[in-house]
C-alpha cells in the first residue's frame, strides 16, 4: 500500500426528512443561494417546494438547465450569475452532472480565465463559494468527494478536473428522493457505482487488502440490491443502500494507497463526448469486453478474485475468470441496460478517432491496470459493437 491522506470533511445528512437541516447547514456560509438543478424533476417530485419552504429566510437565485453530461456553456453562465448576484454559497440539487457543474461555478468565481482551462490544470482552481448538494440520483459520489467531469461540445471534449477546495461542506442525502427515478436511470446509476469500484479494485498495487475487501463488498450489495430497487421503486432499503454505496465508492475510501488510471472511465467519455449518451450505460458496454481484452496470464489473478469473491464462483481458475466477466455481463443484461454500442446510436465511423482521443486524454497507455495504446481501445470499441458471445 502507498502512502495517502484521507480527509473527507463533507458533513452528511442521511436519511428520510433531513432536509430540514438546510437551513442550519446553509447558515454560516452565508444567506444568498444560487440554487442550481437539472430539467425540472425536482419541481415534479416536490423537493423544489421543500427547498422553498426550508430556505424561506435565504434569497435563492435559479441556474435551471444543468445538462445529464454538464456543459461548459452552463458552467460560464452560473459563473456569471454569482458575480452579478453577489452568491455566498451555490446549493446543487440532482445528480452527479448537477453537482460536477455546481462545483465548476463554485471554482471559477475566483479565476479570470474560462473554467475549462481546469480540465487541464487544477491547479488553477484556488478558491471556491461553499458548496452543499441535495442528492437525487445514486450513481458518481460527487456528493462526497473533489472532482467533476466537464463536456465542451465545440470541442467534442468531456474532461475531469479536481481540488479538495471542492469537496461539498454539506450533502443531504434522502434516499425518498430516488423513488421517481426512473428504472433506466436506477441501473445507469448502479453501473457507475460499480464501475466505479472496479475501476480501484482491478489495480496492481500490494497491500491494499482492505480497500479490495471493502470494495467487494459494496459491489456484492450493489448486485443485491439494485434488481429490489428496480422492481420496487420505493424500496426504501434498497434505495438507501445503493446511495451510500454511491458515496462510499468514490470518496477516496477504496482508491487511497493505489495508484493507477481509469481505463473505461477515459474510454466512456470519449463515447459520451461525441455522442452525449448517458455515462452509466457507456461504461456497462465497455468494461466486460475490457475485462476480456486484458485477461492474461498476468492478469488472471486478479479475476479469479473478481469471480470468487464477488460471484460465489468455483472451479479453475480460467473458468472462475471468464464466469465472472460472464455474470457481470449478464447482470446488465437483466437490469434492461443496452449491452452494445449500436443500442446507444453509436456506429463504427467515429471509433478510430475516439480511440484516439482516449489515450490523448489520459494515462492508460502508461497507467492503466493493463497500459493501453489505441489500438486497444480500438479493440475494445470494436467488441461492443456486437452482443457478448461467451
Amino acid at each position: 500500500m502507498e502512502n495517502f491522506v484521507f480527509n473527507v470533511p463533507t458533513k452528511v445528512y442521511f436519511g428520510q426528512g433531513q432536509i430540514r437541516h438546510l437551513p442550519e447547514a446553509l447558515a454560516p456560509y452565508g444567506s444568498k443561494v444560487l440554487l442550481v438543478y437539472g430539467g425540472g424533476s425536482i419541481k415534479k417530485n416536490g423537493l423544489y417546494d421543500q427547498i422553498y419552504q426550508v430556505l424561506a429566510d435565504f434569497e435563492i437565485v435559479e441556474l435551471p438547465g444543468v445538462e445529464p453530461n454538464p456543459r461548459i456553456d452552463t458552467v460560464r453562465k452560473g459563473v456569471d450569475l454569482c458575480r452579478k448576484e453577489a452568491i455566498e454559497v451555490v446549493l446543487a440539487v440532482g445528480g452527479g452532472s448537477t453537482i460536477d457543474c455546481a462545483k465548476a461555478i463554485c471554482a471559477g468565481v475566483f479565476y479570470d480565465g474560462d473554467p475549462w482551462d481546469f480540465t487541464g490544470d487544477s491547479s488553477l482552481i484556488t478558491a471556491a463559494l461553499p458548496l452543499a448538494t441535495i442528492l437525487t440520483l445514486a450513481a458518481t459520489g460527487s456528493e462526497m468527494n473533489a472532482g467533476g467531469v466537464l463536456s465542451n461540445p465545440a470541442t467534442q471534449e468531456k474532461l475531469g478536473f479536481g481540488n479538495k477546495i471542492l469537496i461539498p461542506k454539506v450533502s443531504i442525502l434522502d434516499p425518498a428522493y430516488t423513488y421517481t427515478v426512473s428504472k433506466y436511470q436506477t441501473a445507469a446509476g448502479s453501473a457507475d457505482i460499480l464501475s466505479h469500484l472496479m475501476e480501484q479494485y482491478f489495480d496492481k498495487t500490494p497491500g491494499t487488502e482492505i480497500q479490495d475487501h471493502l470494495a467487494e463488498g459494496l459491489m456484492k450489495t450493489v448486485i443485491e440490491l439494485l434488481p429490489v430497487a428496480l422492481a420496487e421503486a420505493d424500496n426504501y432499503d434498497a434505495r438507501s443502500n445503493l446511495m451510500w454505496a454511491s458515496s462510499w465508492a468514490l470518496n477516496g475510501l477504496i482508491g487511497r494507497g493505489k495508484s493507477g488510471a481509469w481505463s473505461n472511465h477515459a474510454m466512456e467519455h470519449e463515447l459520451s463526448a461525441y455522442y452525449d449518451i448517458t455515462h452509466g450505460v457507456g461504461l456497462a458496454i465497455l468494461t466486460p469486453r475490457w475485462m476480456m481484452h486484458v485477461l492474461n496470464e498476468e492478469t488472471l489473478p486478479y479475476f479469479v478474485r473478481f469471480g470468487k469473491n464477488v460471484w460465489g464462483l468455483t472451479g479453475e481458475d480460467e473458468v472462475v475468470a471468464i464466469g465472472g466477466i460472464q455474470k457481470l455481463y449478464e447482470f446488465f443484461v437483466d437490469c434492461d441496460i443496452p449491452m452494445t454500442l449500436p443500442q446507444v446510436g453509436i456506429d463504427a465511423s467515429k471509433l478510430a478517432e475516439m480511440a484516439t482521443q482516449a489515450v490523448k486524454h489520459s494515462t492508460i497507455a502508461t497507467r492503466a491496470f493493463v497500459p493501453l495504446k489505441e489500438t486497444d481501445v480500438l479493440a475494445i470499441f470494436e467488441a461492443s459493437m456486437e452482443e457478448m458471445v461467451f
